[in-house]
């Protein structure tokens, strides 16, 4: 017995000073330990033979996977942790508006695993998980191999509904790039901005909601003009829109007044800004109220939970994942737990901020779980900033708790650039966004 209440003060200590309720590894007032069950509805735990390590596997390296598995060993060094990862570098989705800017280079955006491998004892395996077996607790590798796994957690990003945008495919993207999942389709787009034509048009096709934040369709434009301005100023933007209004939409609106003149033409979906078909050969959009012929077109489409969680069974009919929001574990599949942009996390946004956050609260129940802890219950935080230009940062800051099972924000916590502020206001949130992203990727992949 006083072995256990030793290791649960431990636990509980180790999580206070990481803050895992946050960002970075500062901790958060407010958390507390509520009387809950030790294992969630429907979970079990599997059985190991005497002294035998607990393993955790993580599929994606992104803010959700590589959070949870930095932090359950920072949590549990006992664990042994695994992430699966195809690729042997991890480009942001955050920051890849700026690089499209030119305002940073692509190595800044750009981050291995070495730190994950090296500093923290976690597992990597750059490979393709091609099957979950839910009911034997194993995942099925690319190159055949089985990995048995005591708690899986899945953290797969987006992928598309293709399909919504008639005339728009997988196979055009290589000519009509989204541009958001990033790596080849940011430089495709990146390339294809620097080839266009003095006085040409870059068309944007943004998606309904819900979708994934950044790297965000208004900071793209944004980003988009201010190189125009410099390498092209007679370039015309327009951004056809399926949705009436969106996030900090007064804010940016401000910002291209000032910085860009009559550059960008916003067409909300009453407006004429529905798309109604593409024609790829061509880069001609069809909307109710006319045409619009692109020299760079840039279609994001609606977006869905990434593949491997349809494959093993987590989605709802919507297409993402319902999970129990103070453990994230799957109420479709026990033992698997699923964050950042596939989850249903209440009103948190679909951001790498998010996933990070999600990131250790899952890490914390995890560690709980395995050691027959009370799992403790911890606020959820999100910060975007967005670049309207290079010296020209906005944001909106947000605080989460648990409140009926549910993951809701905190009346008068967080908030949002005001309207109005002066030049100086605006370039010391610029620094903030510069700040903000080299924090969180030190956290996530170097330290």
């Amino acid at each position: 017995m006083e072995h256990t209440m030793l290791k649960r003060r431990s636990l509980i200590k180790a999580m206070a000073a990481t803050g895992f309720g946050g960002t970075l590894v500062a901790a958060l007032p407010g958390c507390t330990l509520p009387k809950v069950p030790m294992l969630s509805e429907g979970s079990s735990v599997k059985a190991r033979k005497s002294g035998e390590p607990a393993h955790v596997v993580v599929i994606g390296g992104g803010f959700g996977g590589a959070s949870v598995a930095k932090y359950i060993k920072r949590f549990d060094k006992s664990v042994n942790v695994t992430v699966i990862e195809p690729k042997q570098t991890y480009m942001t989705c955050p920051g890849s508006n700026w690089y499209l800017a030119g305002l940073v280079n692509a190595d800044f955006i750009t981050h291995d695993y070495s730190a994950l491998r090296n500093k923290h004892g976690v597992s990597v395996i750059h490979s393709m998980v091609t099957k979950i077996n839910a009911g034997a607790q194993q995942v099925t590798l690319k190159d055949g191999r089985v990995l048995d796994y005591d708690r899986l957690v899945v953290s797969p990003g987006i992928d598309f509904k293709y399909e919504e945008v008639p005339g728009y495919s997988a196979d055009v993207i290589d000519q009509i790039p989204h541009a958001y999942q990033a790596g080849p389709q940011t430089e495709l787009l990146y390339k294809q901005l620097r080839e266009m034509p003095q006085g040409g048009t870059f068309v944007m096709c943004p998606p309904g909601n819900p979708f994934r934040c950044p790297p965000g369709p208004y900071e793209r434009v944004s980003m988009v003009a201010d190189f125009f301005k410099r390498e092209n100023p007679t370039a015309k933007i327009v951004i056809l829109d399926a949705k009436e209004k969106f996030s900090k939409q007064g804010l940016f609106q401000e910002g291209w007044a000032q910085l860009y003149g009559d550059m960008i033409e916003w067409i909300p979906a009453s407006s004429g800004g529905k798309v109604k078909k593409i024609d790829a050969a061509t880069k001609t959009v069809y909307t109710e109220f006319g045409e619009y012929k692109a020299d760079v077109l840039n279609v994001i489409p609606p977006q869905k939970a990434g593949k491997i969680a349809f494959a093993a069974g987590l989605t709802n009919d919507k297409g993402w994942c319902p999970v129990n929001q103070q453990t994230f574990e799957s109420k479709i599949h026990p033992n698997i737990h699923v964050i950042g942009d596939s989850s249903i996390a209440g009103k948190m946004p679909k951001s790498g901020h998010s996933a990070a956050s999600q990131g250790k609260m899952c890490a914390a129940a995890i560690v709980s779980l395995l050691n027959g802890t009370t799992v403790p219950t911890a606020k959820n935080v999100n910060t975007c900033y967005s670049l309207v230009g290079a010296d020209y940062g906005i944001s909106v800051a947000a605080v989460y708790q648990l409140q009926d099972g549910n993951i809701v924000g905190v009346k008068g916590a967080g908030g949002v650039s005001p309207m109005g502020a002066d030049a100086a206001f605006r370039l010391m949130e610029a620094k903030y966004a510069d700040g903000w992203y080299k924090a969180i990727a030190m956290d996530l992949w170097h330290s």
